[in-house]
């Protein structure tokens, strides 16, 4: 079956719209409809299967033995057609019978056939059914088959809802909730605590109407839409509180490109031309770019298609009169929104003095709309599955940020608990506020330096509320990750002469541009590679060497950022010597440049290098003698140590910090920096922990540069810690390990009064 032959799908409306007008019953209006996708699709099987009583019974069929409608039966997850149903997801297969889940029935006389292709028949978000074509040559079929069939199911929705053919226990399944208590898990993205009603961001848009009856006038709601949306997202984007550089504001610039994008209003019309309504051609393109998304393995890239699902939303919502988001129709005092994903934008419209978290049936920590919601100051927690089958509006919620825990209609003691865990949140913060202009000096008079992590420009302004001694690690990547683009030379200028300014006069060690691998950048063209270790992979010092054009604008914006100060720069992901002499040297010609051109520059420059890959401990001679200060990366210093994935979920647990094997590497890196008279800071979470951080003080770590949330327990930890005592007792323990170093530390803090976390 060449995709040639097949007909338009105006054509395949046209027909589908003619059954859908006449006087035959469901039964005859299915047997035509299976008749007209087989003849236009030039495909010898095409079958409709419907959920009936919790299964799917084959319904109608061309080219199936006719006995088998109505006998055939398959259950949710059951075979190809159920597995479609089960994933609400399209399959393509050359051989059928070659899918795990393949499951023979003989009584439909299908053996014959080899290739197969089906798609899901969606009804508010349930599948209703599934619809199938089959071909006796093995070959997978073309995406604008697979869009006609997608097309096709959706006019078949309607028609099976108008003939009231919907299972009645799938509608039932609507309203068949949990009453009782109910915890749901989730991923970590934004920390805090949130207690509220819950409201859905977004009631279901049914599009109620597919087939066409003007296609001009459906162009010109489409061209009216379009125009009303660009009006609201140009409204959002210059409120005036995220109207200052930043990184959400680079999103919200990222989101109104998508916004402004030609080739979207183009195909959505050319799905008009085939003889959609406005309503179905943007869910027809918004089904194709799901479909797209799935298959892509890129994060960054899928966060972007996360942003045109957001648009296609708000489209959607306007075109149909639909305006009802949560945001439009107002909150309760105190909620919880509960989304299956949110763009930034759309957070943006609501209150955030009434928004008291966000629960995501989606999302992920590199997601936009988690950009804007830490700079909101809003609780999220992602990937909570089935979101509103397990959260019904109206809901109590309590949101646990920090434990990624929503507690659904909690009981009692439940809310005693998590209101106990809140005040002594708050009890604790008061306390750590009490520390802010403390210095952080341990009990036998050893000041310590204790700095913070950065990567956005509003975490700056936790220098001065929690009392740091400065940055002592800024990423300078998420500028990179969020933009559509190259950032340009003079938006990083801008970018790092903001972060030098609010310091006030505080050091900040910026480091160079850390992505590729798992984080990649879209507009550079090597992404496109699969990596099977990503983290060990192109990525880091590696990338921007090869891409030196890259690391020159960096190097020239950083140096024009701190002209007429102190500048210290830090290279990532250091493996040898030679790549810190080249890192260093590409730095060095663009101060010359600058020279030569009379241009101001850095008073002075302090070059750093990162220590993550453990190969560098077996240089560090050659290495300490170049550089003027080492930090120590322990995230992924920790999986290279143990040759363990940090984001594989079977080993996120299984590795310690407090490993024998760990203290033992960083006490060697401590020893041999202090021998060359070259500072040592321990930067990543490690360091923000109160009991791993006594241990780090213990070998001899006097630097430490961690999350702004954690510096008041940390001051709190050092000032009743007697660091002489914990040197004594990290020499007998790494001489002689106990059996679990954790239990035996924490044991020994609290013999010693020592305040832990």
């Amino acid at each position: 079956m060449p995709p040639q032959s097949i007909a338009s799908a105006r054509e395949i409306l046209t027909g589908l719209h003619e059954v859908m007008a006449s006087r035959l019953g469901a039964q005859a209006k299915l047997n035509k409809v299976v008749q007209i996708i087989a003849e236009a699709m030039a495909s010898e099987v095409c079958s409709i299967y419907l959920l009936r009583d919790g299964v799917l019974e084959l319904y109608a069929t061309v080219g199936l033995n006719q006995s088998a409608v109505h006998v055939t039966k398959l259950a949710h997850g059951e075979g190809l057609v159920g597995t479609i149903a089960k994933q609400i997801s399209v399959l393509n297969l050359a051989e059928a019978s070659s899918h795990p889940e393949f499951a023979y029935r003989p009584e439909t006389g299908e053996e014959t056939f080899h290739s197969f292709a089906g798609v899901p028949i969606v009804r508010k978000e349930r599948v209703v059914g599934v619809l199938a074509v089959q071909h006796a040559d093995p070959r997978a079929y073309e995406e604008v088959e697979i869009e006609a069939l997608q097309t096709v199911a959706m006019v078949l929705s309607e028609l099976v809802a108008n003939a009231g053919l919907v299972d009645r226990a799938a509608s039932a399944a609507e309203g068949d909730r949990d009453v009782g208590m109910a915890r749901q898990v989730g991923l970590k993205l934004v920390t805090g605590m949130g207690r509220g009603v819950a409201v859905y961001h977004q009631p279901r848009i049914l599009i109620e109407h597919t087939v066409a009856e003007d296609l001009e006038a459906e162009r010109h709601r489409v061209v009216s839409a379009f125009t009303r949306m660009r009006e609201q997202i140009e409204g959002m984007t210059s409120q005036a509180e995220f109207g200052t550089a930043g990184e959400h504001h680079e999103v919200l610039e990222t989101y109104k490109m998508f916004a402004y994008d030609e080739g979207w209003a183009r195909r959505i019309n050319e799905a008009i031309d085939e003889g959609l309504t406005a309503e179905a051609a943007i869910e027809r393109v918004r089904q194709r770019m799901r479909r797209r998304m799935a298959q892509i393995d890129d994060p960054l890239l899928a966060e972007r298609m996360h942003d045109l699902d957001d648009l296609s939303n708000r489209l959607l919502r306007i075109v149909s009169g639909q305006l009802g988001t949560a945001a439009q129709a107002g909150l309760p005092h105190e909620a919880i929104l509960v989304a299956r994903n949110l763009g930034p934008a759309e957070l943006l419209e609501y209150d955030r003095r009434k928004l008291k978290g966000v629960v995501l049936q989606e999302g992920s920590l590199t997601a936009h709309v988690i950009i804007v919601a830490r700079a909101m100051g809003v609780p999220v927690i992602g990937r909570v599955a089935d979101v509103r089958q397990q959260i019904s509006e109206g809901d109590t919620v309590l949101l646990d940020g920090d434990e990624a825990v929503a507690w659904v209609r909690p009981t009692q003691a439940v809310e005693d608990a998590f209101d106990a865990k809140l005040e002594a949140t708050q009890k604790k913060r008061a306390a750590y506020a009490a520390l802010r202009d403390v210095p952080p000096v341990t009990k036998d008079g050893t000041r310590l330096t204790v700095m913070v992590n950065a990567g956005l420009r509003d975490d700056v302004a936790a220098l001065a509320a929690v009392g740091a001694d400065g940055i002592g690690l800024f990423r300078t990547e998420f500028q990179f990750l969020v933009s559509a683009n190259l950032p340009r030379r003079e938006g990083q200028a801008r970018l790092y002469r903001s972060i030098l300014d609010a310091a006030e006069g505080r050091p900040v060690i910026f480091r160079t541009v850390d992505v590729g691998g798992d984080k990649q950048l879209p507009y550079l063209h090597d992404h496109t590679e699969h990596e099977e270790n990503p983290a060990m992979g192109w990525r880091a010092l590696r990338l921007a060497l090869d891409r030196d054009g890259l690391m020159k604008v960096q190097a020239r914006a950083l140096l024009e950022a701190a002209a007429g100060r102190e500048l210290d720069v830090m290279f990532p992901m250091i493996s040898e010597p030679w790549e810190f002499d080249e890192a260093k040297a590409l730095v060095e010609s663009q101060r010359a440049w600058l020279l030569q051109h009379r241009k101001q520059v850095p008073t002075a420059i302090r070059y750093g290098a990162m220590m993550e890959v453990p190969a560098l401990a077996e240089v560090l001679d050659i290495l300490l003698p170049k550089i003027d200060f080492l930090s120590v990366g322990t995230n992924d210093l920790t999986q290279f140590l143990f040759a363990a994935d940090r984001s594989h979920p079977k080993l996120a647990e299984r590795y310690d910090w407090l490993s024998p094997a760990i203290l033992r590497f960083l006490r060697r890196i401590v020893r041999a920096c202090d021998a060359a008279d070259v500072p040592l800071a321990v930067c990543g979470e490690m360091g923000g922990r109160t009991l791993e951080a006594m241990a780090l003080i213990g070998i001899g770590v006097r630097r430490l540069s961690i999350t702004p949330a954690a510096v008041g327990a940390l001051k709190a930890m050092i000032r009743s810690l007697d660091r002489q005592a914990a040197t004594a007792l990290m020499e007998i323990m790494l001489e002689r390990p106990p059996e679990n170093m954790r239990d035996a530390l924490g044991a020994w803090a609290a013999e010693q009064g020592v305040i832990l976390s």
